[in-house]
């Protein structure tokens, strides 16, 4: 099991870090940038829960947090993923950047990639394709890339950050690669995700962001689509950073009929009863869409080059690891 990292002594002493204050500059730069470039795109900033009756049930191997919400058991959001689908009632492009809470297993607090309390910059579109949303996941990685570099390069240069290893990545489109190839190049089970060391073993050998695609059905939430040409692959992806960065984003089409989000509820083995408002609504008809999931912290980690990932946080929480 990988050693918890060692946070810094003092939130004091964290905040009036040089390194920290970089980090946060390139952070907020970033974030502006990648809001520009959705509205410019269409897509219209939305404020979504951060408690509710359900939330995410497919953040692998994180517990979800319960509260008393007056007499009646809530959660606090893993992720917004069903709230995204019911927002596009509203628009058909939609955006939202929102904190989220996951109790990750203890082996994780080591893993310089993993925190219990993060922020996630999640879009959804209705009628869009898998490679369509592909794509809009690659732009938003170029946008950030380029803007730190264009408007930060004093910060990245005290950070140490070579910004020469970002050439791939702002020439040329990400590379693709399946699930079932990605395991029989660094192993595991080819029936579930890949763990976390396979991930970051294949994200050491690309010199530029590159898309996992196809995973099988059972290693994910009941909401990716199932491939109706491939029954038992879905139609989703995960975006990984290289140089051993790993995982920066998640997503895929997803489910949006009422018959076959039920079944896929049951072959998951969720309580279809918990989610009666989602299946309320799906049922009077939701949009057929595609959407994904970006780490905030794992995309400034990555373009800031920093060791750990509650670098790239004012106030980190490591799972396990008791802080402000």
């Amino acid at each position: 099991m990988p050693r918890p990292e060692r946070l810094p002594d003092t939130p004091h002493k964290h905040l009036t870090s040089e390194t920290t204050r970089d980090v946060l500059r390139i952070q907020h730069k970033v974030l502006m940038a990648i809001r520009r470039h959705l509205d410019a795109e269409g897509f219209v900033e939305i404020r979504v829960p951060i408690i509710g009756p359900v939330t995410d049930p497919g953040a692998r191997g994180a517990k979800q947090v319960d509260i008393d919400y007056y007499g009646r058991r809530y959660k606090l959001m893993t992720s917004a993923i069903l709230y995204k689908q019911a927002s596009l009632l509203a628009f058909d492009k939609i955006f939202c950047i929102a904190p989220n809470v996951r109790l990750e297993p203890l082996e994780t607090a080591g893993t310089s990639r993993h925190l219990a309390e993060f922020n996630q910059i999640d879009v959804e579109a209705a009628g869009y394709s898998r490679e369509q949303i592909m794509r809009v996941a690659q732009e938003i990685v170029v946008c950030a890339v380029r803007e730190a570099i264009e408007s930060m390069p004093k910060e990245l240069e005290r950070l140490g950050r070579d910004t020469d290893l970002f050439g791939d990545l702002l020439r040329r489109p990400f590379d693709l690669i399946s699930h079932a190839d990605a395991v029989s190049e660094v192993g595991g089970d080819p029936h579930a995700e890949i763990d976390w060391e396979g991930e970051a073993r294949i994200s050491r050998k690309a010199t530029r962001p590159f898309f996992v695609t196809d995973y099988p059905k059972g290693s994910r939430g009941f909401y990716d689509r199932e491939s109706r040409e491939l029954p038992g692959v879905l139609r989703n992806f995960d975006l990984l950073a290289p140089e051993g960065y790993g995982e920066l984003a998640s997503g895929g089409e997803r489910e949006f009929e009422y018959a076959r989000i039920v079944t896929r509820m049951r072959e998951t083995g969720e309580n279809a009863s918990k989610y009666a408002w989602y299946l309320d609504m799906v049922r009077d008809g939701i949009p057929d869409s595609a959407g994904f999931g970006i780490g905030l912290e794992r995309l400034t980690r990555y373009i800031t080059g920093v060791e750990h990932i509650w670098e790239a946080c004012a106030y980190p929480k490591l799972p396990g690891v008791y802080s402000p």
